[in-house]
């Protein structure tokens, strides 16, 4: 299984970005996807997740500017950032709760990561 995480980039305060990220490989079902951030030095933060059935939750800090979606037919989480802020740099983590079969056949739920994308605001 693997997550491929596209969408970050350099971009001025009050503007927007768009991160999508896509799960492939062998995997029964997706319980949940998020986007978390980190910062060098600090701990990684939840910035948005979202069920299966779309319900969502939202970092504190990012109520009202982002907004995260799923597309399901191809498996994929996607994020809208507005009016981005300097605090807003980090590098941003899609992560993801599939269900899976392990190696002894049976199902299990089992947490994945990618590869992380560098978002940096300038002010």
């Amino acid at each position: 299984v693997q997550l491929q995480a596209s969408g970050g980039g350099l971009v001025q305060a009050g503007g927007s970005l768009r991160l999508s990220c896509a799960a492939s490989g062998s995997f029964r079902d997706i319980k949940n996807m998020a986007w978390y951030r980190q910062v060098e030095g600090k701990q990684r933060e939840l910035v948005a997740s979202i069920t299966n059935d779309e319900s969502t939750n939202y970092g504190d800090s990012v109520k009202g500017r982002f907004t995260v979606s799923r597309d399901k037919p191809k498996n994929a989480v996607h994020l809208q950032m507005n009016s981005l802020r300097p605090e807003d740099t980090a590098v941003y983590y899609c992560n993801a709760l599939l269900v899976v079969f392990n190696r002894g056949g049976w199902i299990e739920q089992k947490d994945y990561w990618g590869q992380g994308t560098q978002v940096t605001v300038s002010s």
